[in-house]
């Protein structure tokens, strides 16, 4: 192709040293960003006319106008620079991860009473990471499982408190080891965290094997009680390890990859091998360019995946070879700190499970269909909801509460329930509110929240009950208002000792996020898939509400209509148009059909059809 003088200048400028390189076109935009042990030998290759590497970045070369180079110590900079160069520039000629902000971690805080949080980017805080994860499903089955065996709190208590506290609910029933009110230790508390970071990394063997030998320590020193608490979990435990297969005879940790490319679109499969079974998988899909071969996208997003990865096992099994992998064990070696190895099996159960990783990969890109795209979408509205409100909880299950009435009268409460961004509408709840008098919406509120949270705590308190109506608490409680209904749902939560739930208010004027101690609101991209999502649940409760209320209304301006006629109090009233339905069917049955279907005597009876038929 034809130089121009800077270019050809820049070139004989080149270092030998390791970096990065991004290639320009015209307009200054970068098209492709490229990482190189030697920047001088790799950038030069894309210039060199009859040469291999041309004709395989031909589209490429035709469009450079000028180019860049970054120098970095090691390749192993080099090889992080380039994935968040590739992110932030998004060139259109490298392969790269499709919407992969929308991946969420599962993090335990570096705090003196660790919680678990699901969050979306990895700090260097001191904090421990697992993930990425590209199946929420999976995610969400992975902390469900260790909140129930490893009691974590869940509350936002900067731990441990000067003045130690009352336990809150959560200890009672057993999610919470009680840390706040000095009834654990830092380390029996650390040792707690530490088998649920076990069971991120799908060590499960290894759990196993760490509870029994202490569930028989207990037992030889009579602890009978901690000795059958440790049972159950090792039970739940080899229920979970049971549900994985088994696909390589040796316990060496490994991941093992797959790939399929269409046209502009390629999808990545990651089996997680953990002690010899498979502990996860994990399915990727990525945009890259026409004609691009198969060993460049391989090499491309295993860049991109192990520079966001929480870890590194012992060995990584390819489909195909990649260009220098040896520089790709170097990276990884010093991500991990200890030798990993980079293999592509030629036979045996090794290279059966690559085939199996390809085969997969083959059928996910196949598979991308529109309840797929919906289940995507509900994910990322949730994982970008816990990461701007700094939920301490994913909110898997989210409850929202909202008021009707009119002057006071009939008032009804809504309680509408949505899992996994769906609604679910067999634990939708209704409630006629009881008060009665000069209509009061926050004591409205407060009236249908405490029957709703008292409900639910006397269910869990009764071991006879095994899952009652209200027993199954949220994640997130959302309510139709301001800072006045916000408070009113802290105070009734306080009344009802429970703590661990998350509470937002949405107002509706300005789609504010009202948040308990904090002055100011919350304001989200008005376009964001998580206010999309509140807006979504908040609206929902409300027309439940409405229903409900327009129902009883009805009903009420039916039976006022018996209740002018002498002999129909309110009892006989509702009888009636229970057994018929409507006002308009009892004006067209004769008298006997009143009097026997309505309980009624046969000249009450009578009274009732020549009054309805002197009104029609």
């Amino acid at each position: 192709m034809a130089r121009d003088g800077s270019i050809e200048a820049k070139l004989k400028s080149l270092p030998t040293s390791p970096g990065v390189y991004l290639m320009k076109d015209a307009r200054g935009s970068v098209i492709y960003v490229g990482k190189a042990a030697s920047l001088r030998s790799r950038v030069r290759s894309y210039f060199q006319a009859g040469a291999e590497a041309e004709r395989r970045t031909q589209p490429l070369v035709a469009e450079i106008a000028d180019f860049e180079v970054i120098r970095t110590e090691t390749e192993s900079e080099a090889f992080l620079l380039e994935d968040t160069l590739v992110k932030r520039h998004q060139p259109r000629f490298n392969a790269r991860l499709r919407d992969d902000k929308r991946y969420p971690y599962l993090k335990i805080t570096a705090e003196t009473f660790p919680r678990v949080m699901v969050v979306r980017r990895r700090f260097d805080d001191g904090a421990r990471y697992f993930g990425p994860y590209t199946s929420a499903k999976s995610m969400r089955a992975t902390l469900k499982l260790a909140q129930k065996l490893f009691p974590i709190r869940t509350c936002t208590l900067d731990l441990p408190l000067k003045t130690p506290r009352r336990p809150c609910l959560n200890y009672h029933i057993g999610r919470c080891l009680g840390p706040c009110a000095e009834l654990v230790g830092v380390e029996e508390y650390g040792a707690m965290v530490d088998r649920a970071a076990m069971l991120f990394e799908g060590r499960i063997s290894g759990l196993i094997t760490g509870l029994r030998k202490e569930m028989r320590e207990a037992a030889e020193s009579q602890r009978f009680e901690r000795a059958a608490y440790l049972r159950d979990q090792t039970e739940s435990l080899q229920r979970s390890l049971e549900r994985q297969s088994v696909v390589l005879s040796d316990a060496i940790d490994r991941n093992a990859f797959g790939l399929a490319i269409g046209e502009g679109r390629a999808s990545a499969q990651v089996f997680l091998i953990r002690g010899g079974r498979l502990a996860g998988r994990e399915s990727y899909h990525l945009r890259v360019p026409d004609g691009s071969a198969e060993t460049e996208v391989l090499a491309a997003f295993l860049t991109q995946y192990y520079a966001n990865a929480a870890s590194v096992p012992r060995e990584i099994l390819l489909p195909i070879e990649i260009e220098h992998p040896e520089r790709l064990e170097a990276w990884l070696t010093g991500l991990r700190g200890r030798r990993v190895h980079v293999r592509v099996p030629q036979r045996g159960e090794k290279r059966h499970l690559v085939e199996l990783a390809n085969d997969n990969a083959r059928f996910a890109m196949k598979g991308e269909q529109r309840d797929e795209a919906v289940r995507q979408e509900a994910t990322a509205a949730l994982v970008e909801l816990a990461e701007r409100l700094s939920l301490s909880v994913f909110p898997q299950r989210i409850e929202a509460f909202d008021i009707s009435n009119t002057q006071g009268g009939e008032a009804t409460g809504s309680m509408v329930v949505f899992e996994n961004g769906r609604p679910r509408r067999d634990a939708y709840r209704r409630f006629k509110v009881q008060r009665s008098g000069k209509p009061d919406d926050y004591a409205m509120m407060a009236e249908v929240l405490g029957r709703r949270f008292r409900r639910g705590v006397a269910e869990l308190s009764d071991p006879s009950i095994h899952k009652g109506k209200f027993s199954e608490l949220p994640d997130l409680l959302l309510i139709d208002g301001g800072k006045g209904q916000l408070n009113v749902a802290v105070d009734v939560l306080k009344e009802a000792n429970i703590e661990g739930i998350e509470t937002i208010g949405l107002a509706k004027r300005h789609e504010e996020v009202f948040r308990p101690g904090q002055s100011e609101p919350l304001v989200l991209d008005p376009e964001s898939p998580a206010l999309l999502l509140l807006r979504q649940i908040r609206d929902e409760a409300h027309r439940f509400a409405v229903t409900y209320h327009r129902r009883l209304r009805a009903k009420r301006s039916l039976a006022s209509v018996l209740d002018e006629i002498p002999g129909i109090g309110p009892k006989r009233a509702t009888a009636l148009i229970k057994a018929f339905g409507s006002v308009a069917r009892i004006a067209h049955a004769s008298a006997d059909e009143i009097a026997e279907r309505g309980g009624v005597p046969k000249g009450l009876a009578e009274r009732i059809r020549r009054h309805l038929r002197a009104d029609r």
